[in-house]
């Protein structure tokens, strides 16, 4: 178990869209470490949420709290997104102290694969849904602040 260095804004990671995971390594003790990395990483931070690329790794994985704890998820993808959408107010590890609205779905369908290798699919809503959104927005080099600059054109 370690806790790493989150990534900052200005960081290039943060800003790339981070790669698929090769399903040949999931399951990887490699990845299994990358999983307790991040949870310890999330926790000590006081975070909801962390993606692999906010401590240097470009690869599609994130930790989210979910109602029953923390879930890891490998290449996510959004199956359906609600039309409903709700504002909120958000934060992020890599952007310290900043803090601002932000519209998002209320609800998302969700396919990925666990750490080891097996296909997960479930539904989310509210704020749930909230932290899928902001860190499937890490996985494709997008924060929170890009968000705001965005929705307030």
């Amino acid at each position: 178990m370690a806790v790493r260095r989150i990534t900052l804004d200005g960081e290039p990671v943060l800003r790339q869209r981070a790669k698929e995971i090769d399903p040949k390594e999931l399951g990887s003790e490699r990845l299994r470490q990358l999983v307790v990395d991040l949870i310890e990483t999330m926790r000590g931070a006081k975070g909801v949420g962390i993606a692999a690329p906010q401590v240097g790794e470009s690869i599609r994985l994130f930790i989210a709290d979910s109602p029953d704890g923390p879930i890891a998820l490998a290449n996510p993808v959004f199956t359906r997104r609600s039309k409903k959408m709700t504002k909120d107010e958000e934060g992020c590890l890599s952007v310290p102290g900043q803090f601002g609205t932000v519209k998002r779905h209320q609800s998302v369908s969700v396919q990925a694969l666990t750490a080891e290798g097996r296909p997960v699919k479930f539904d989310a809503k509210g704020y749930f849904a909230r932290i899928l959104q902001h860190e499937m927005d890490h996985l494709d080099g997008i924060l929170f602040i890009d968000r705001i600059k965005e929705q307030s054109k």
